[in-house]
């Protein structure tokens, strides 16, 4: 496994805010959010429901906009992140066309940023292979299982070849069993592409063996109460999850937790 190098921040934000204004009132979703990612991080985002993880997420995808504070992407506002293409999405459900085959949908983003027919060709070839659906190109997503519909899911999101990738929960659905293998397998791809990566996620297990730095939130409205930096090697097979070293990042994590509902 060759490990990524860190070449500087990424992602960075200063005093981020973010109130959503509704019919019953202000909606405070983040609040006075500071945090940096280094090229090469896999960061997670951890925190109970309504903690602004998502929503933090999709600020730094421009879905959503800050109402206070300062977001850079690549030393660029998100917005025009977007427009140049820093990134990739993940959504927590595949959305994957049923009519059209799983290279038809790796291809959609590709087809509207106006790649030619051969590129789109070579590209989707890669992609398919970094997340070993080789051969399954021709197929359409009802012929796939739920594992399988992510990994295409993931390929379309690597297709245009983004330096970020950002996954909101991808694998919450999906049980335990296919949850390991996906797991063992992004982290691969991580290798591989020496991505930056922003995943959310709920499960403590998941977030201390994938990531290089674990960010804890508060509940609402969503603060950083607690970014923890691992110690853990990158190259991980499952069966780290047995050692006292990963229990003990774990328990920091489950602590990092009820101090942030103790300060909410």
């Amino acid at each position: 496994m060759t490990a990524a190098v860190e070449t500087g921040p990424v992602i960075e934000a200063d005093s981020v805010d973010l109130t959503f204004q509704t019919a019953d009132g202000p909606v405070h979703a983040l609040k006075g959010v500071d945090l940096t990612i280094n090229q090469g991080d896999f960061v997670s985002f951890i925190g109970p429901s309504g903690c602004g993880k998502t929503t933090l997420l999709r600020t730094i995808a421009a879905l959503e906009t800050p109402t206070g504070g300062r977001l850079s992407v690549n030393g660029m506002t998100p917005d025009e992140a977007r427009k140049a293409r820093a990134y990739g999405y993940v959504f927590q459900a595949p959305g994957l066309y049923p009519w059209r085959t799983i290279s038809k949908n790796i291809s959609l983003p590709l087809e509207i940023m106006g790649f030619s027919k051969g590129d789109r060709a070579e590209r989707i070839e890669r992609v398919l292979d970094l997340v070993d659906l080789s051969g399954f190109g021709g197929k359409y997503p009802w012929q796939l299982s739920g594992g399988m519909q992510q990994r295409a899911s993931i390929a379309r999101a690597l297709s245009f070849d983004a330096e970020i990738l950002l996954m909101d929960e991808p694998f919450g659905a999906l049980d335990e069993i296919v949850r390991d293998k996906l797991n063992e397998a992004l982290l691969e791809l991580w290798a591989r592409t020496g991505k930056t990566i922003g995943f959310v996620t709920h499960s403590i297990p998941e977030a201390v063996y994938l990531s290089t730095k674990i960010v804890v939130m508060s509940p609402r409205p969503g603060r950083i109460t607690k970014v923890i930096e691992s110690p853990l090697p990158r190259e991980r097979p499952l069966e780290i999850r047995d050692t006292q070293e990963f229990i003990a990042v774990a328990h920091e994590v489950r602590e990092g937790l009820r101090e942030g509902h103790g300060d909410a």
